[in-house]
Order: C-alpha cells, then sequence, then structure tokens
C-alpha cells in the first residue's frame, strides 16, 4: 500500500533526523499516515512531527521542516509541504493511482486482501439466539455484523472460525417458560381448559410446535404435571426442531456456522465441574454459606458472583467459564470476539472479570454489544415482541426486501449506535436505496466489459495507464487505491459499517466516471484500451467489497 511506502520514507528520514540529534530512542513506533479530508491538504498526511516533539523538545513545524528536508526522494512524491501545528503533507503524482490501478487487476479477488493476522486464531462467536423461537427482525442485526465481521478478519490474514452457542442448558429459565408455553398450547388442542404461562410466548409457532405433537403423540403426554420439569420435557420434545429453524434462518441470512457448540455437552462431558474445581484449587474460587464464589470483585467486578447456588445448581456464569475455557485452552484460540445484544451490557463487566480471575488476559476478549433496531414503515415505528407473538421473522423481512438489502441495511451504521431501519426505502429500486445504487454501479461497469468482449476494434494492445488523467478517472483510481487500507482499517477496528459507507463511495465515482468519460471510443481506441483497464479493475473492487459484506454482485438488473 502506498501509507506503507510513505511511512518507510518518513521513518527513514526519522532515523536520518534522530541520529543527528543523538535522540535513536525517540523513533516513533507507529507512524500513521491519513488521508486529510480536505483535499487541498494533499493526498496524504502524518502527525509524526509532533508525535516527536514532545520527547525531543523542539518545535514542531521545525521537525517537520527538518523530516522533509531528510526524506528520501521517490518517483511518486511530487510535493511535501507543511501544514499546521506540524502536519506533512504529501502531493503525489498521477502515477501512484496508476500503479495501484495495476495491481488490482494483477491481484483481481485477492486485491484488498493482506497477511496482518496471520499465524493467528480468532474466534466470532455471534447470533446465538435461545432456540425457543425463529430469528426474528428484533435480534437480527448481530447476524450480518458478526458474519461479515469474520469475512474482513480473514481477508487480513486471520484464521477464522464462525460460532453459535446454544444456550440449551435446562437452567436457562428462558427455555422452562418457552416449553411450558408449548406444553399449555398442547394441553388446549387436547380441549384442556389450562390458563397459559404469564411470562409464556404467545408466536403462533409455539401453537404450530403443540399440533405437530398432537399429530405426534396424540395424548400421550396429557398427565406431564405441569412444573418446570415438565415444562423441560416439552422443550425436549421440540428442541431439534427449533434448532432446525435457527438453521434455516442463519441459512437466509446468508450465514454458515463452523460450529455450533451446546451448552448442555459442556455439562454432559463434566467441563463445567471441572472447571469449578479447578478455580478451586487455584484459589480463584471459595465456599462460603454452602455456596460456591468466584473472586470477580479482584477484577472490577461490582462483587464477587456466585458459581454454584446453594441447592448445589451452577449458574450462567458457571457454565460462561467453562465455555471460556474451553476456547482458549482447549481448542487454542488467539482471540475471541463475543457478539451479544443490548441485554447483555451489564454483563461485560462479569465477564471481563471472570476472565481475569481464570488467568486469561483481557486482551484476547472483545466483547460488542449491538444496539437496537427501529423498523419503520410509512414513518411508524414497528412493535415487536415475542412473547406477545406480534413478531416478524428475519425469513419473512428477507421474503419482502432480500437478502441484499437486509445485510446492506443492518451494516450501514456501527453497531454500537441504534439503527432505523427504513423498510419502504429498502424496498425501492431506486438511486435513493443505496444497495440498489452500489449494485447498479456493478452492473454498468459489468454491460460495459460485455460490449467490449464484442468490439473488435479495441485489438489486444495493451492500455495505457498514463492516459487516464481527467478528474472523474482520478477520483475513481483513488478510490480503488484506497480499498486495501479501508479493508485492514475496518478489520482492525471490527468496524463493518465502513464497508457500505466505502460502498456507495465508490459507486458514486462509478456513476460519475459512467457520465463524463466515454469508454468504447471507435475513434479513440488507446484511451478505449485505458478506460476498458479502470472498467475493470472498479469490477473487481466493488464485487470484493460486496463479498465482503455477503452481498450479491448482479451482472444484471
Amino acid at each position: 500500500m502506498i501509507q506503507d511506502r510513505l511511512a518507510n520514507l518518513l521513518r527513514e528520514a526519522c532515523l536520518a533526523l534522530l541520529s543527528d540529534r543523538e535522540h535513536g530512542d525517540a523513533l516513533p513506533g507507529d507512524i500513521q499516515i491519513e488521508t486529510p479530508s480536505n483535499p487541498a491538504h494533499g493526498d496524504f498526511a502524518c502527525n509524526v512531527a509532533m508525535q516527536l516533539a514532545g520527547q525531543i523538545e523542539a518545535n514542531p513545524r521545525q521537525i517537520a521542516q527538518q523530516l522533509i528536508d531528510h526524506l528520501p526522494a521517490d518517483a511518486v512524491v511530487e510535493r511535501v509541504e507543511v501544514a499546521g501545528p506540524g502536519f506533512i503533507n504529501f502531493y503525489l503524482s498521477p502515477g501512484w493511482l496508476h500503479d495501484g490501478l495495476a495491481e488490482c487487476l494483477e491481484q483481481g479477488e485477492n486485491y484488498g486482501c493482506s497477511d496482518f493476522g496471520a499465524v493467528q486464531k480468532v474466534q466470532v462467536e455471534f447470533v446465538s439466539a435461545n432456540p425457543v423461537g425463529p430469528i426474528h427482525i428484533g435480534n437480527a442485526r448481530g447476524g450480518p455484523f458478526g458474519d461479515t465481521l469474520a469475512n474482513l478478519l480473514a481477508a487480513i490474514g486471520y484464521e477464522v472460525e464462525r460460532e453459535y452457542y446454544l444456550n440449551d442448558a435446562p437452567t436457562n429459565t428462558q427455555l422452562q417458560i418457552f416449553g411450558g408455553s408449548v406444553q399449555t398450547r398442547y394441553l388446549q388442542l387436547l380441549g384442556e381448559e389450562v390458563g397459559f404461562p404469564e411470562e409464556g410466548y404467545h408466536g403462533d409457532y409455539v401453537v404450530e410446535l403443540a399440533q405437530e405433537l398432537v399429530d405426534e403423540y396424540g395424548e400421550k403426554y396429557r398427565d406431564v404435571p405441569r412444573d418446570t420439569e415438565g415444562a423441560l420435557l416439552f422443550f425436549d420434545l421440540v428442541e431439534d426442531k427449533m434448532i432446525e429453524q435457527l438453521h434455516r434462518d442463519c441459512a437466509a441470512m446468508g450465514i454458515s456456522f463452523d460450529v455450533w457448540f451446546s451448552e448442555t455437552k459442556l455439562h454432559e462431558a463434566g467441563l463445567v465441574q471441572a472447571q469449578i474445581d479447578q478455580l478451586l484449587a487455584s484459589g480463584a474460587a471459595y465456599a462460603k454459606e454452602d455456596a460456591v464464589w468466584l473472586r470477580t470483585g479482584q477484577y472490577g467486578d461490582e462483587e464477587d458472583r456466585v458459581l454454584v447456588r446453594s441447592d448445589g445448581a451452577p449458574t450462567y456464569i458457571a457454565s460462561d467459564v467453562a465455555y471460556a475455557a474451553d476456547k482458549f485452552y482447549t481448542r487454542g484460540f488467539d482471540r475471541v470476539i463475543y457478539i451479544w445484544g443490548p441485554d447483555h451490557f451489564g454483563y461485560v463487566p462479569r465477564m471481563k472479570a471472570a476472565l481475569a480471575a481464570m488467568g486469561i488476559g483481557i486482551e484476547r476478549a472483545e466483547f460488542i454489544i449491538y444496539q437496537t433496531v427501529r423498523f419503520l414503515e410509512g414513518d411508524e415505528p414497528l412493535s415487536l415482541s415475542k412473547r406477545r407473538g406480534d413478531i416478524v421473522t428475519i425469513r419473512e423481512l428477507i421474503e419482502d426486501i432480500g437478502r441484499d438489502a437486509v445485510r446492506f441495511f443492518f451494516l450501514m451504521r456501527s453497531v454500537d449506535a441504534h439503527l432505523d431501519f427504513d423498510l419502504d426505502l429498502a424496498r425501492q429500486q431506486s438511486a435513493e436505496n443505496p444497495v440498489y445504487y452500489v449494485q447498479y454501479a456493478h452492473t454498468r461497469l459489468c454491460s460495459i466489459l460485455r460490449e467490449a468482449e464484442s468490439a473488435d476494434y479495441l485489438g489486444k494492445v495493451d492500455g495505457d495507464l498514463s492516459l487516464l488523467i481527467h478528474p472523474d478517472e482520478l477520483a475513481l483510481l483513488r478510490k480503488l487505491a484506497d480499498y486495501p487500507a479501508e479493508v485492514l482499517r475496518a478489520a482492525q477496528e471490527l468496524a463493518p459499517h465502513r464497508l457500505p459507507h466505502f460502498a456507495r463511495e465508490l459507486a458514486q465515482a462509478v456513476h460519475q466516471f459512467y457520465t463524463n468519460c466515454r469508454v468504447l471510443d471507435r475513434d479513440n481506441p488507446a484511451m478505449s484500451r485505458a478506460r476498458l483497464k479502470l472498467v475493470a479493475g472498479s469490477h473487481i473492487v466493488l464485487a470484493n467489497i460486496l463479498g465482503l459484506m455477503g452481498i450479491t454482485a448482479p451482472e444484471k438488473m
């Protein structure tokens, strides 16, 4: 990347300057090259002079000028200037953009990929909704986010594993409530006059499950007591159906998990008890008042947390520490990313404290809490509740607006911000709809390339990229050149929302180029060949970025 090239030039200048001043220990470890928001400030800028100023006690503008004086010559650097309090601004010749296009054409679908995270094993755990109903639009945001984040991390070299954690242990209160709901509907279908649980699940899918039980078993389970054991029995009867449905829901979103991990198996394999015993032996846990406590209070939590209640039942956090031990110790992930819904916000501090108590470096775990989504239709918000039964499933949403729109709209804002999802806009097939706008840019490029295949007047002579100097050509070239750095930054910052923004900017540059720069011109075949290369490069990058988002790159619309 050109940023690395400029950083290396500045690093050499720093070495030369600091050697002159006998301040070799002040060399900055990481030289950041940024893109100025104002194009008048150059193609790239760096604040390394201001970083050095505090260490060697000198004026940053003077340091900046001295660094410029020590810069090695480079063919693409036309001039370098000092700006503001000590920024170093680089003004480059168009040659670097032409080189970027050549690199893009050479690397093809690998353009934008790197080996930044090579030899590191990362797990991304996401969705992980309780198996008590279909994935609905109120809890689906983490799906496209987690899947795209996994794509980004893989693109920069990490070995990535996607995991869905099934909270299917009998201690899960939601499973008990759900099982009791199914049992009640089953009895009602058999003619029993029984009241519905106050906190029960009212969805039509619960009635459908109960009807399937009636069809399959008749009255076999009529006399099962309506207690916790009875509710869990009914959950067991429908569990496989619920998990199959979760598989279908994820597949509908274009998500394929490498592992579906069952909480129940942690208990059945004795891993929960083994981890509790290990924590007691290490002193990270202790017995008190017939319960077992984890010393989370020493690691930033409000208080110590109960691992095992006085009645001998393990708590949620007991399962979570056993699950973490399996992730970090047994399976050996270098880094684990947990993607949770907003209802888990308060659980993060205790989980971090639990990891610390287990001896797991907290820098190895990342907790991302996605915020709520408000769905708007005709400027009116939709009211959703799985318990009341008035839910819209993710598959219903996909049937309405399509998978591509679902993923794109969910990705458009940072997950730590609330999202307004405009259903009317998502249904439009116009430039106002951002996913349509981006995909249409791709189809335009495909159309040009198809037409060029039959345009024999172009011949087989290679295009001269130095001819690409029109402002709209340069603007498009710049977006192509920026793409690898954008992928790296989005992955490093765990920020998939950067991709749809970049895709829209790239599409805008494509549409502008298409409008003002004629590609296939029989009177100017040399220019046509050069512009065809730009079209081919733009086609590559649009397809690559849509692929990272899990969105199709159509050839026709």
